[in-house]
């Protein structure tokens, strides 16, 4: 066989799994970029109570015509599936970033309405003291307005507490299970925008 052949045999033996590398590599870096939604920027990752958690996907929250925020939902592992997310542990957060200006009362009536949407009576009676403490936290910010981060997150040793522009509002409010039930009003059956939870489970 002709020596030459045989070298270009023996480059490309040892090209192909450099490239199946670099190409690797190239989607890793794609897959851990910022995710941009109505021009609002999700980090890949964030850190929360020491834990790193994933962004599984954003979107956004229109009503009617109108673009009322972008949200993102990050996580300990990603996941499609909203039971899956649903029955995950440990801190977990879903950060919104208000793009139009919203009365504090208009966007808790908002999440109280997604709650109702997405439990029976007797769901709703069993965290009622719960719901009652996050609505009155929301409504004493007076107003949601245009650009404020709003961080719904979940923290075990304290936990679901609301945080906004950085600065923690009310009393943290205990119970893991609440802020699963937080975690339906976008991911639910009936979700308060469909296209925002199927952006959420990283459509």
């Amino acid at each position: 066989m002709n020596r030459s052949v045989i070298r270009r045999g023996i480059f490309w033996r040892y090209l192909q799994p450099l490239s199946a590398l670099i190409c690797a590599a190239g989607m890793t870096s794609a897959l851990a970029q910022a995710v941009a939604v109505a021009g609002v920027k999700f980090e890949p990752s964030v850190q929360l109570d020491g834990a790193t958690l994933q962004l599984n996907g954003a979107g956004l929250r229109t009503r009617a015509i109108f673009k009322v925020y972008a949200a993102g939902l990050y996580v300990p592992q990603k996941s499609t599936d909203a039971g899956t997310l649903l029955a995950q542990k440990g801190p977990r957060r879903v950060a919104l970033t208000m793009l139009r200006d919203v009365s504090a009362e208009t966007f808790a009536a908002a999440l109280q309405e997604g709650l109702k949407s997405n439990h029976t009576e007797s769901e709703l009676a069993a965290i009622k003291a719960q719901s009652d403490r996050l609505l009155a936290t929301l409504v004493a910010l007076g107003e949601a307005k245009k650009g404020d981060a709003i961080f719904f997150e979940f923290v075990p040793a304290a936990g679901t507490r609301v945080v906004v522009n950085g600065q923690p509002r009310g009393d943290s409010i205990a119970g893991e299970d609440f802020f699963t039930a937080v975690l339906r009003i976008w991911l639910g059956d009936k979700p308060a925008d469909s296209d925002l939870k199927k952006g959420m489970l990283g459509g």
